[in-house]
């Protein structure tokens, strides 16, 4: 990034300054609080005073004022002081210097920590998505497709155990513990950059960039983790599509339509290899069945060139692996390739009563096509126009508004 914005910056350096607090206080939940009031002062000072040289360091030494301040003015502070005291001495770990706080890469760390088996899994995602990853309890809210005060809740839920818990979680013993919500942090972290779920833009390279960053990492931490190699071949593989799943004017472009010259190869080259390597190894998990649906489409040089049986086989598989709303959705849409949309509508109409689904645009617009197919139209007009409504993505709302148009004025899709 060659003109980085505060923003991207402060997403970037959140994690390490984190991890540099709680390893010399210990305290998680405080020095949580002391992090966000840093990053708060930055986004008012930065975009007049400019990024700092070091701003890893500004953050540290800002956020460092803050926590000492807090414990000043807290009532418990000695007891919580003392106890802190005699668990370092137990645990025989020593204070890290300043220069060794500030350059470690300390992203897994915190991931990890945040992941502690005392958290519920919703928790510990949750917290890594805040904590680690940087995204707004807005943003959190629109991932697990529930209002902003529900992900506030779980927010709150996750530093009340902390709490409980004495407010120190220390580092497990390899990050093969906690390994289940960290690779289900990193996938939704992805998902929200690679689609994001409201704004201007399609997407948000940075957000999906860290994404696979942190995937690498965790790969050469553990690379003989089958679903560690499933989760960064889906990443890498879902990711080469970026350059073209928009017009030059910002416009979505589906998947159908895309110009696949413009996909990165050697990211899509990458992902099949690591999957080979994977798959005949140990038990085929969730992550290495997305990311062998995501090498079929990236193999097939056109759209009608697609295995759609193949990828309705790899959806069934997954069914039955890691069932759920999104999974029966995308298996419908997978069906209505092979056997038709009347197959693909059965599946799909029990989503409709599902409170999670019945919120999101993505299962109005996935009928909206298939009742189209079967000639209802006043039906197809009514599922866009509920996606439309529900959409809050300005492309995808405008895709979906173009169906609309398009639908109404009597044109078939093939004409357009």
């Amino acid at each position: 990034m060659t003109d980085p914005t505060s923003e991207d910056v402060l997403r970037l350096e959140t994690p390490h300054v984190l991890a540099a607090l709680v390893r010399r206080f210990g305290d998680f939940a405080s020095c949580e609080d002391a992090v966000q009031e840093a990053l708060l002062d930055a986004s008012q000072q930065w975009p007049m005073d400019g990024i700092p040289d070091r701003p890893r360091g500004w953050l540290l030494r800002v956020a460092s004022r803050r926590l000492v301040d807090s414990w000043r003015q807290d009532g418990s502070r000695r007891e919580r002081e003392h106890r802190f005291v005699e668990e370092t001495a137990r645990s025989g770990v020593a204070e890290v210097p300043n220069s060794a706080l500030v350059d470690q890469d300390a992203s897994l760390e915190v991931l990890a920590l945040c992941c502690h088996p005392a958290l519920t899994t919703e928790s510990q995602v949750t917290l890594a998505l805040r904590a680690v990853l940087g995204l707004s309890t807005k943003q959190i809210a629109a991932v697990f497709l529930i209002p902003d005060a529900t992900a506030g809740q779980r927010i709150s839920r996750a530093k009340a155990t902390i709490d409980e818990h004495h407010r120190r979680f220390p580092s497990p013993a390899s990050m093969a513990d906690r390994l289940p919500a960290i690779l289900h942090a990193l996938y939704l972290l992805f998902t929200t950059g690679h689609s994001l779920p409201e704004g201007d833009d399609v997407s948000d390279s940075a957000i999906s960039s860290e994404a696979l960053r942190l995937a690498h990492l965790l790969h050469d931490e553990l690379p003989a983790e089958g679903e560690v190699a499933g989760l960064l071949a889906l990443l890498l593989l879902s990711n080469a599509r970026r350059p073209a799943r928009t017009s030059s004017g910002g416009d979505l472009v589906r998947l159908k339509d895309q110009d696949r010259r413009l996909w990165d190869h050697a990211a899509v080259a990458e992902g099949i290899a690591l999957l080979e390597r994977a798959l005949p190894v140990g038990p085929v998990g969730a992550y290495q069945l997305q990311a062998a649906i995501s090498a079929v489409h990236a193999e097939a040089d056109t759209w009608e060139e697609t295995d759609w049986p193949q990828i309705a086989e790899l959806y069934s598989m997954l069914s039955r692996v890691s069932p759920s709303p999104t999974v029966t959705m995308n298996y419908a849409v997978a069906l209505n390739e092979v056997d038709g949309p009347k197959v693909a509508l059965r599946m799909l109409e029990p989503l409709l009563d599902d409170k999670r689904m019945s919120r999101s645009h993505r299962l109005h617009a996935a009928r909206a096509p298939m009742l189209e197919k079967l000639g209802n139209r006043e039906k197809a007009l009514e599922a866009y126009r509920t996606a439309s409504r529900l959409c809050t993505n300005i492309p995808e709302q405008r895709y979906l508004n173009a169906q609309i148009v398009r639908l109404g004025n009597g044109i078939a899709p093939d004409d357009r």
